[in-house]
């Protein structure tokens, strides 16, 4: 038998160098909704630790980027208050408070940029990880489970001036309506007319706002025949076969609305307002849910993509568990949660015998989300069709659904050639399927400050159209970490082991560019110089 000789480990190997964390937890829970109080309370009941992490409420600078809802400018001066903020998110989540009763750790206004779990390429991770960081820190914290509840966010399609104040999100307004009480708007246009739409009109009304109208692609509301009744009855007006052309504006933000005929953009009118509220639909947050690698799936009744889960929430990944929207839309939120937290006691061979039993809710149970595609495709149609190419895709990075569909680089490039003028998104999907990471690559489209929360579903859409196939074939764009904003003095306070920062200066591999610290001015720089090697 021949004997092997194995070369000595590679000293700047970061493999048997574990991440330094702060504190480790059995479950960890991202959310504090319906669905994440009730997967932490459930698991704290049953003797598990468990720490259940919030943005909320977040930093007033999140608020200006939109992040991580479309708050569109609308934000009284009390988003500079975060005690005020997190009195009013307590009195208005009671499950909060029973959270701590039961022993959880509550992290409120701290978001999770990253998570990870043990496999390929992360081979040397003892326990889960995920990264933390509130306005002054950045810190990882081990977990064994980790539950998502992330929840939902807008749909939004932008047409003329709706990149100024005034212009946002359905979910942003409730937030800031209940959450925070702190939204400065008061008279509204509301954009679609599902349940989302008219619940929004509800609470608008109910906080004596004004309602000035209920703007519907479609020729019917789509949403409960009986709310739609209730609002009529109380004044509020539903235009129906409309959609938004060009928002108004001065010093303030937006000034009205003017809206046109969805077919042809005739039958114009202009509707006074001070906020235009997108209300189409919401989509599964599931950022954490790429980074993770979590299989997943195209779900049009269940909101668009969306991992890959059995009835508990379980994933593809053994750690990891999903409940509430971000598990698919239409869920039962407390319930799924109560789910999932059972799910991932069992699965840590913890007992749940005291636990109560929950419905099964198998997403075949549960309701289709607002229309589907479908809807959102009409929408993308008919707004391409009114508003033209000239209007903004991706507010941030000031990319036009012209640029979009003709694969246009950026305008600082101040491009002319030919050849690129010559291709579209047609000759581009001839070639091979369309991807959104590729049009990133090729025109910026959604590589802005907000993430592609303003735009990452509209760009789909259109390239679905640009490139003449089925929505559900343009693949969903890439997530990374941190896939929140991160200032860089709160994500350089991270220090790494002293294990991993004494290599750290190697791993690029470029032998002529890299010399040992301890080496700089001495004899030994210039031997490694001469030798091409760094050390």
């Amino acid at each position: 038998m021949t004997d092997v000789t194995l070369p000595p480990p590679d000293r700047f190997s970061i493999a048997g160098k574990p991440a330094a964390i702060d504190e480790h937890v059995e479950i960890l829970v991202v959310g504090a909704g319906a669905a994440g109080c009730a997967a932490a309370i459930e698991a704290a009941n049953a003797g598990a630790s468990v720490m259940l992490v919030d943005e909320n409420p977040v930093s007033a600078g999140l608020v200006g980027m939109d992040v991580p809802l479309y708050y569109g400018g609308r934000a009284t001066h009390a988003v500079q208050t975060p005690e005020r903020l997190v009195e009013k998110l307590l009195e208005g989540n009671p499950a909060l408070a029973e959270a701590f009763e039961a022993g959880v750790d509550v992290k409120l206004s701290t978001s999770v940029w990253g998570a990870w779990v043990k496999g390929p390429g992360l081979a040397g991770l003892a326990s889960g990880l995920a990264g933390l960081a509130d306005e002054t820190r950045s810190w990882f914290v081990g977990f064994d489970r980790l539950v998502l509840a992330t929840g939902a966010r807008d749909l939004n399609f932008t047409f003329a001036g709706s990149d100024q104040p005034g212009v946002m999100g359905a979910q942003a307004f409730h937030a800031l309506l209940d959450r925070y009480d702190a939204f400065a708007g008061r008279r509204l246009v509301i954009v679609g007319s599902g349940d989302l739409a008219l619940g929004t009109a509800e609470r608008a009304l109910a906080r004596g706002l004004d309602v000035a109208a209920l703007v519907e692609l479609r020729d019917a509301p789509q949403g409960s025949a009986e709310a739609v009744a209730a609002l009529e009855a109380r004044g509020a007006a539903f235009l129906t076969g409309h959609v938004p052309l060009r928002a108004k504006g001065g010093a303030e933000g937006v000034e009205a609305l003017v809206v046109c005929g969805s077919g042809d953009g005739d039958s114009r009118r202009e509707i006074a307002c001070d906020t235009v509220v997108m209300a189409v639909g919401t989509v599964p947050v599931i950022e954490l849910c790429d980074v993770l690698g979590l299989a997943r799936e195209m779900a049009p009744a269940r909101g668009g993509h969306v991992p890959v889960a059995a009835a508990d929430g379980a994933t593809s990944l053994g750690e990891v568990f999903v409940a509430g929207d971000c598990a698919g839309l239409g869920s039962d939120a407390a319930a799924s949660g109560r789910r999932a937290g059972q799910a991932a006691l069992a699965s840590l061979g913890k007992s749940t015998a005291g636990a109560g039993v929950v419905p099964d809710g198998a997403a075949a149970d549960r309701p289709a989300a607002m229309n589907g595609l479908d809807y959102q495709l009409d929408f993308a149609r008919a707004m391409l069709g009114t508003g033209g190419a000239d209007v903004l895709a991706c507010i941030c990075e000031d990319v036009t659904r012209g640029d979009l569909l003709g694969v246009r680089p950026p305008r600082y490039l101040d491009w002319r050639s030919n050849a690129l003028a010559r291709r579209d998104l047609t000759t581009i999907a001839a070639d091979g399927p369309v991807n959104p990471d590729q049009m990133k690559r090729l025109t910026r489209v959604c590589m802005g400050a907000c993430q592609a929360r303003r735009c990452r579903e509209q760009v789909a859409l259109m390239m679905a159209l640009g490139a003449g196939v089925a929505p559900e074939t343009v693949p969903l764009a890439g997530y990374r970490a941190p896939v929140r904003p991160l200032p860089l003095s709160v994500i350089a306070d991270w220090q790494e082991s002293p294990e991993m920062d004494a290599g750290w200066n190697v791993w690029f591999g470029i032998a002529t560019q890299w010399i040992g610290y301890e080496d700089i001015g001495t004899t030994r720089e210039a031997e490694q110089l001469r030798a091409g090697m760094p050390y």
